[in-house]
């Protein structure tokens, strides 16, 4: 047969062509209708960080989130299971016989005591004794998933919405999407534990496929941001280079006015320039008053790592003061046995005595602060970790294995119903039962609460319309105010 001969059939050519000019029209509608085009935000890449609008009307114009690594057990902190204190010791019926790191040993009590908190009446742990006492601010969702039960792929999840590596971090679509009120400032900051990075470093605030003006950058309390100085060179100096770079980069400008990459490179530079007076000074606590150290404990001279994290959440406060529109607050650091994030496998009631010493009193003072400055009414702040813990301790343990099936994160500030606690796991602690959510919905209600639709925040990529929540996701309006 000759090669397409049947495209020759007259029959056949007419009915394909009636078929493509029914498509053309229908792509046209729809066009018309703004129903097949994605949205731009329409970027200048001689200043890529400019506050553009969003979709629709925000209740929260900045984040922060703090972000515990190493999954926090929802059993010793939000989700109280009291069904567990009378079938401690016992096998989970029809449970697992092998989870994640080998045998399932018997059903483990609660490790710390629960009681009654605030208005509401909600049963929170003792071992977060400031955070508890902010629960009816707080609207808790008790019903996430993840797709993957390995701290690396699961924090790519949560950051990125992919168990894989290589896509953008939320922080990163969302700068990309609304840029910063401040232009003296990286538009997204990613704050380290002092102990370390998180295990899947980078990754957690890195921009994919967006351009590389959307990374976060990271800077801490501990660690300034490096190489904002050249050493030997003298302010005088510095500042003569950079006005001959400013007038060379401007003429060659001109000469190419179309070369987006070179604008593109030269706000880098320039804002990089800017960083050298403005990163300092938003980096020196020196001046905060001692009641505010006192208020965070970055006064505790007996733990360094807490004294050092709750210099962190006060960096995180200034930042967001200053228009910085997304800063991530890491608590936990990489795998370590537990040692130096919240992976409780083996001891988890020594390892967690610890970890919450460092979280609880920084971070509940970072939202004090924020709300008694007038702050969280435009700040969504978000407290997550990757997944939760298993109701049974692992054989010849004293730790939980990990659980993606069932496990709390919460949300508080702009936007937020306070006093929320939506969905329900199962008894003991191990499945979402009731309005179940994956981790999409989640980042689908923060990109809500920014004013951004997340099926129209998109990026064209490899010929696919990639987005945060690839085609899931619906907002989780119970906790919305």
């Amino acid at each position: 047969m000759i090669p397409g001969h049947p495209l020759l059939d007259r029959r056949s050519f007419l009915g394909r062509s009636a078929t493509a000019l029914g498509s053309v029209a229908l792509t046209q509608l729809l066009h018309a209708e703004g129903l097949l085009v994605a949205d731009d935000p329409g970027i200048d890449p001689a200043r890529p960080h400019a506050p553009r609008m969003p979709h629709f009307p925000a209740k929260a114009k900045n984040v922060v989130v703090i972000f515990c690594a190493g999954a926090v057990s929802q059993l010793e902190t939000w989700d109280y299971k009291p069904e567990l204190i009378d079938w401690d010791g016992k096998p989970l019926p029809g449970g697992p016989a092998v989870t994640f790191q080998g045998p399932a040993g018997a059903l483990a009590r609660p490790q710390y005591a629960f009681r009654r908190r605030g208005q509401t009446g909600k049963w929170v742990s003792e071992m977060i004794p400031h955070l508890a006492e902010l629960t009816d601010d707080l609207a808790f969702v008790h019903s996430l998933t993840s797709k993957s039960n390995t701290h690396g792929p699961a924090e790519n999840f949560l950051s990125t919405g992919f168990v894989l590596d290589g896509f953008p971090s939320l922080g990163s679509w969302v700068t990309y999407a609304l840029g910063s009120e401040n232009q003296d400032l990286p538009s997204y900051v990613a704050i380290p534990d002092p102990r370390g990075v998180p295990q899947n470093g980078a990754n957690n605030w890195g921009p994919g496929f967006l351009p590389a003006a959307f990374q976060g950058t990271t800077l801490s309390s501990k660690s300034p941001v490096r190489h904002l100085t050249a050493p030997g060179v003298s302010e005088g100096a510095d500042e003569a280079a950079r006005f001959l770079l400013r007038k060379m980069n401007a003429r060659h400008l001109e000469s190419h006015p179309g070369d987006q990459k070179l604008a593109a490179r030269i706000a880098s530079y320039e804002l990089a320039a800017r960083m050298q007076s403005s990163v300092p000074q938003v980096a020196d606590l020196r001046g905060e008053p001692d009641h505010i150290l006192k208020l965070y404990g970055a006064d505790d001279t007996r733990n360094p790592d807490k004294a050092a994290f709750a210099r962190n959440c006060i960096l995180a406060r200034r930042l967001i003061e200053r228009g910085v529109r997304f800063v991530q607050l890491f608590n936990g650091a990489y795998a370590s046995g537990g040692k130096l994030n919240w992976d409780g496998h083996s001891d988890l009631k020594a390892q967690y005595d610890v970890h919450a010493a460092i979280l609880d009193q920084p971070a509940a003072a970072l939202i004090r602060d924020l709300k008694q400055r007038g702050l969280l009414q435009d700040t969504l702040v978000v407290w997550c970790t990757e997944f939760g813990r298993m109701p049974f301790f692992q054989k010849g343990a004293k730790g939980r294995d990990h659980n993606p099936d069932g496990f709390t994160c919460w949300m508080t500030g702009a936007g937020i119903k306070p006093g929320v606690s939506h969905g329900v796991t199962d008894p003991f602690g191990q499945k979402a039962i009731e309005d179940v959510h994956p981790l999409y919905d989640f980042n689908a209600t923060i990109l809500h609460l920014l004013g951004l639709d997340h099926e129209r925040l998109t990026f064209e990529h490899n010929g696919v319309r990639r987005r945060l929540t690839n085609v899931e996701g619906e907002v989780i309006r119970a906790i919305l105010a």
